[in-house]
């Protein structure tokens, strides 16, 4: 549509993840007219998360240094281990302030329809963790989406015969949802992970 710069700055916008070309072609043209020192803050932090940021040699979670701040915290238990697909995973559920043991990211989810299966995530180096025998309880917090579950049945098919205690993240109604909104499935779970009150 454009020729130039403009056109090959929407072309690698739009290659990003969610941004279509509608969202691509108008943070182009906001870049465009944003004053140089803000164009230059952004373009060096992309520099720099690409030139610092690496997966912790622990967990795979990005880190600046061999390990993440996680990983190096004496604080947390080496008795349970988080099983997460992604990084941001880790942030989420770092947010509640609910879990104080060690994490995993796998880097993804089987997936057999893209070609990704157990041997394309950080399956093997998960179970050379679990053979240190410091681990008592795998949560297993993977998407509650076809994927995840695939992910999480598989990893607790090899890891039960290990004597490790495998637990699933409890999924159902979101707080403030309707229940004539929710799903078959979403509904089902809420039922199956009811509790006394």
């Amino acid at each position: 549509m454009y020729e130039g710069a403009i056109q090959d700055l929407i072309d690698e916008l739009g290659r990003l993840p969610g941004v279509g070309p509608k969202s691509a072609q108008r943070i182009a043209f906001h870049v465009l007219s944003a004053d140089p020192a803000d164009v230059n803050r952004l373009a060096g932090a992309l520099r720099k998360v690409k030139e610092l940021v690496r997966f912790c040699t622990s967990c795979y979670n990005v880190a600046e240094s061999e390990q993440c701040r996680i990983c190096r915290d004496p604080r947390r238990t080496d008795e349970v281990l988080c099983v997460v697909e992604e990084p941001k995973d880790v942030v989420a559920i770092e947010r509640t302030g609910e879990f104080r043991g060690r994490y995993h990211v796998l880097g993804g989810a089987i997936n057999p329809l893209e070609g990704i299966g157990p041997d394309n995530l950080r399956v093997r180096e998960l179970m050379a963790r679990l053979g240190g025998g410091s681990v008592r309880e795998l949560i297993l917090a993977t998407d509650p989406n076809t994927e995840g579950e695939a992910t999480a049945t598989y990893l607790a098919l090899l890891v039960k015969p290990m004597g490790i205690a495998v637990t699933r993240l409890a999924s159902g109604l979101p707080v403030g949802g309707d229940l004539e909104y929710a799903d078959e499935i979403t509904l089902g779970r809420a039922f199956e992970g009811r509790r006394a009150v």
